[in-house]
């Protein structure tokens, strides 16, 4: 019998109708759309207006729309991961009120925060539960409604984040399809470059913490650079020599949509032609949690069953890593 692999069998995705161009975060902040693109590669970025509407809102349409295109019942889901930094509640999972609002009722599910690598950690852990052969059908979400937590009149933030939700399925495959290997990492010593300071158990809301403005996103944006460029660069290579990949090998970059540059450094140091990298982040911005499966459900009708992807990811904690799955279908 051959080794079971987690493979991704379906895929979907969801963005909030509003659009937040350059042009309109010149009126509200001092910037302009030529220093935005040519730093970020950023021209627009969805927001979530609705203020009775949280992540979960974005999740649930992401799942919807997988389930739609799949046509599985989601009552056969055994297992919600939601992976995200801005849930709707500090108690309460948002995985699981999303997985009983889609009609997941024999799933057990639950949140996962590892900032914008949060996507890539939960496939790690969702191919570890097919692997072990306990459950056959994982719905992996990253969602995140990063306008909650910014703060629109710091021109180094607002410009970078949107919110925007993508949904994928894992399904065991016997083909050696799916997930192949994976270099996961983190540093906690980066903790204090990308933040919110308060709202925790170590700084907990007070009237003070928010007229401080201690609840929004704090980036001291050259040392994130810095060491995103880095790492994301180092184990995409690194990924790719362990499997014994070449630059003709690979078919496809995923790479987390946080910065056009962080993006190129990647793909030059893993010698990819530009024609394989993918790449939204002109029109959604960063999305933290939901990048990597937006960029599935965007380009999803190019990928051929057997393709090499190459997963990379960079996040706040400091958290990253690298993932080389196997397309497992054709769209």
């Amino acid at each position: 019998m051959n080794k079971t692999t987690a493979a991704i069998t379906a895929v979907g995705g969801y963005v909030p109708e509003f659009v937040l161009s350059n042009k309109i975060l010149e009126t509200m902040v001092d910037t302009n759309d030529e220093w935005i693109t040519s730093r970020t590669g950023i021209k627009e970025r969805r927001v979530l207006k609705d203020s009775d509407k949280g992540t979960s809102y974005l999740a649930i349409k992401a799942a919807e729309d997988l389930i739609e295109k799949s046509g599985i019942d989601p009552s056969e889901i055994d297992l919600v991961i939601l992976a995200t930094a801005t849930p709707d509640l500090p108690v309460a999972a948002t995985g699981v009120y999303v997985a009983t609002e889609i009609g997941a009722v024999n799933a057990f599910a639950y949140d996962l925060q590892a900032a914008c690598s949060g996507f890539l950690y939960a496939m790690s852990t969702a191919t570890a539960y097919i692997e072990s052969g306990r459950y056959k059908k994982v719905l992996v979400i990253g969602a995140d409604k990063m306008s909650s937590i910014i703060d629109y009149t710091d021109r180094t933030t607002c410009i970078i984040f949107g919110d925007g939700a993508g949904a994928v399925l894992f399904e065991p495959n016997h083909e050696g399809l799916g997930l192949q290997d994976e270099i996961l990492r983190s540093d906690g010593s980066g903790r204090e470059f990308l933040k919110i300071s308060a709202g925790g158990s170590l700084i907990p809301a007070t009237a003070q913490t928010v007229a401080d403005k201690q609840h929004y996103v704090y980036q001291d944006g050259k040392t994130v650079f810095k060491f995103a460029v880095t790492n994301m660069a180092d184990v995409s290579a690194k990924i790719m020599e362990r499997n014994n990949l070449t630059n003709e090998d690979v078919n496809w970059l995923v790479p987390h949509q946080a910065n056009r540059r962080i993006i190129d450094a990647t793909a030059s140091r893993m010698g990819l032609d530009d024609s394989k990298v993918l790449m939204n982040i002109q029109r959604y911005g960063n999305t933290t949690s939901a990048t990597l499966p937006l960029l599935l459900n965007d380009f999803e009708k190019r990928f051929k069953k057997g393709d090499n992807l190459i997963f990379a990811s960079f996040g706040g904690g400091f958290t990253w890593g690298s993932i080389y799955l196997k397309w497992a279908y054709n769209s």
